[in-house]
């Protein structure tokens, strides 16, 4: 067996049932009760016109510029799975284009992270399968190797093991360790409970805003009257 060059099963997978639980949150409330360590990073940011994504993450990790190992994702990917590629932030060469999305849609592929380059933009705008990248070139890939399917991977500091649950909208992408996934989901959706009680009372001129002069008064904030 080569280390580097290897294609392993999936041992576990995050269930449809949470993937809809967490498809209606919002990315940023899920981060905040992830103390706001799980992110992707600022340099990814979404391809598509608008959307969600959300599913049980297919990991792939390339050599940059280097796309067979994406392809043979595709064809084992499973309906409903992100597939999420560390291709070492390399942008010089697109990891995939219109063909290969139009062959991942015929598959059921929920979608796509890559820690790379995409080409023919507009395609991907067009079909609006959520996606997000690094960039953008016309310059194709090479189809080489080597590469490793379902390798756990990190991309700027996330780490995505295989069957972890990949969330992404307008605000980025982050992951969801599927062992934390119950535990995550109920905070969230206290989160999103309390958020919704503040706007009411932000919209009824009722909100308390006393936190922020006791905030300044415990950073020694001086208020100079005039």
């Amino acid at each position: 067996m080569t280390v580097g060059n290897r294609i392993f099963p999936r041992k576990h997978r995050i269930s449809a049932e949470l993937v809809e639980k967490f498809r209606v949150l919002p990315v940023a409330n899920v981060s905040d009760c992830m103390s706001r360590l799980y992110a992707g990073g600022t340099n990814l940011r979404p391809m598509h016109t608008d959307g969600v994504l959300a599913g049980p993450a297919l990991t792939v990790k390339c050599r940059p510029g280097d796309n067979l190992m994406l392809h043979k994702a595709i064809d084992i990917a499973e309906p409903g799975d992100v597939i999420v590629v560390d291709g070492g932030g390399d942008l010089n060469n697109a990891l995939m284009g219109e063909l290969m999305l139009a062959h991942a849609i015929n598959r059921g592929v929920a979608g796509f992270v890559l820690y790379g380059s995409l080409r023919d933009l507009d395609a991907f705008r067009s079909v609006n399968l959520p996606t997000y990248a690094v960039g953008v070139t016309h310059r194709g890939p090479y189809k080489f190797g080597p590469g490793e399917i379902n390798a756990t991977i990190s991309i700027d500091g996330m780490v995505i093991e295989a069957g972890d649950l990949v969330l992404g909208d307008s605000d980025g992408v982050l992951a969801v360790p599927v062992n934390d996934a119950e535990t995550v989901l109920e905070a969230t959706l206290a989160k999103q409970a309390a958020e919704e009680r503040q706007m009411q009372q932000i919209k009824e001129r009722t909100n308390d805003r006393s936190w922020v002069d006791k905030a300044l008064a415990a950073a020694g904030v001086e208020i100079i009257s005039a």
